[in-house]
């Protein structure tokens, strides 16, 4: 990878993972090539927190439609990450 930036894409937000973050998980949207210790290197690096586990999940493409037109969404993939007890919450998710 480039950089710890490009490693995480952007924040995954929805119902499901606001609900995650009393927990101290946070999704992000990762690179198809990203491994564990990268996303956990990035993490520490960017939020300055400490990472207990990192989960990743490949989200597979899903066919659609528009009228005549069928194809593809793009495949992606997805990491789940722990946070340490101690550590403290993600700033950009305060808000939410």
């Amino acid at each position: 990878m480039k950089s710890l930036h490009d490693v995480l894409k952007r924040p995954v937000i929805t119902e499901r993972t606001t609900d995650m973050m009393a927990e101290k998980k946070y999704v992000f949207e990762v690179p198809l090539k990203a491994n564990k210790t990268e996303i956990k290197q990035a993490v520490e690096k960017v939020f300055g927190v400490k990472v207990e586990a990192v989960n990743t999940v490949r989200v597979p493409a899903k066919p659609k439609r528009y009228g005549k037109y069928s194809g593809y969404t793009s495949e992606w993939k997805k990491a789940i990450v722990k946070l340490t007890d101690d550590s403290k919450d993600l700033a950009f998710y305060e808000g939410v």
